[in-house]
């Protein structure tokens, strides 16, 4: 089945830009990463993974990110939650097998939480909730001068252009936590994480394996492994993984 695209308004004229391969269900929903979008590696695997077997597959841009409209700095986890639900509400059928890569996982499981009945499986690659905790937490002094001055700081990035940190991102993030406490998820967790991942703690993974409630949860540690799990090894680890919860 090829692939649709198209472009939904979330209701205030900023416009989300999206790519559908309709199939049987449950079908596959991939949650990108901040600054990431919808046609990086991971999103492609699991694509072609859903072409040739037949599954429905969805994934998109939050506002502010890749073909989407709206503003980057204007973002928040709860704002990228929201249209995260918006897409899904109005695309997909059913509940979904949730991938969410890095900040992905963090929305992944705030949908689960707000919308459960949205959610066959969560797959996390490298997830990371409650990551605006470590950012504010390691923020050098002049840093913070220029959030309490101007409301944003460039943070220097190894994946290209420096990250705009607004102050009303690392506010909201603290109203967004999930680890504070029990999180109640009953379906199948499986979270892949490298052990070598620069900015997702590899213990992240077993604090969100202990934190979730349900009993049907496994961590896959990948030893070499580093944050974006992009080599062929770890996207043929993603495939088996996704093909096991969405049987």
């Amino acid at each position: 089945m090829s692939e649709e695209s198209g472009r939904l308004d979330r209701g205030d004229g900023v416009e989300l830009a999206w790519r559908r391969i309709p199939g049987r269900g449950p079908g596959i929903v991939f949650l990108g990463g901040f600054r990431s979008d919808m046609t990086g590696t991971k999103a492609e695997e699991l694509a072609r993974f859903c072409a040739e077997t037949g599954r429905g597959f969805l994934r998109f841009d939050y506002s502010g990110h890749g073909a989407s409209g709206g503003e980057f700095e204007a973002g928040s986890i709860g704002r990228w939650t929201a249209d995260a639900e918006t897409v899904i509400g109005a695309l997909a059928e059913g509940p979904q097998v949730l991938v969410g890569s890095s900040m992905g996982g963090w929305i992944s499981l705030l949908l689960a939480r707000r919308r459960p009945e949205m959610v066959a499986a969560f797959v996390g690659i490298a997830a990371a909730p409650d990551f605006t905790l470590r950012i504010e937490a390691a923020l050098p002094g002049e840093a913070r001068a220029v959030l309490e001055r101007e409301g944003v700081w460039r943070r220097p990035s190894a994946y290209g252009d420096p990250y705009p940190i607004t102050r009303g991102l690392l506010e909201d993030g603290r109203r967004q936590l999930v680890l504070d406490r029990p999180f109640p998820l009953r379906v199948p967790v499986r979270l892949l994480q490298g052990q070598r991942d620069p900015d997702v703690p590899w213990e992240t993974a077993l604090r969100i394996a202990e934190t979730v409630t349900g009993e049907d949860v496994q961590v896959v540690l990948v030893k070499d492994g580093d944050h974006r799990l992009s080599r062929a090894g770890d996207l043929a680890l993603l495939r088996r993984v996704v093909s096991e919860t969405a049987a």
